[in-house]
C-alpha cells in the first residue's frame, strides 16, 4: 500500500495512508534509519518498508507491506 512518511514537531515520525484516510505516529522501528526493516504504528499495524538510502529526505511516498493475520494487502 502507498503510505506517506513525514516528520512533524508534535508527534515525530508519522505515516499517512491516503486510501484509508489514516494518520498514525510511528512508535517503533527495526532500524534507526527506518529503511529496509519494519515499523510499528500506534494502531498496532506492522509495516515492511523498502530499502532506501539512510539520508532519504521526508516527506516521501513509498510502497509498504502490512504484516499480520489481516489478508488485506497493505
Amino acid at each position: 500500500m502507498k503510505i506517506i512518511i513525514r516528520r512533524s514537531p508534535e508527534s515525530g515520525l508519522s505515516i499517512y495512508v491516503p486510501k484509508k484516510d489514516l494518520e498514525e505516529p510511528i512508535v517503533e522501528s527495526e532500524y534507526e534509519t527506518l529503511w529496509g526493516g519494519w515499523i510499528r504504528i500506534a494502531n498496532g499495524w506492522v509495516l515492511d518498508l523498502p530499502q532506501m538510502r539512510s539520508d532519504t529526505t521526508l516527506p516521501i511516498t513509498v510502497n509498504a507491506k502490512k504484516r499480520g493475520g489481516d489478508r488485506e494487502e497493505a
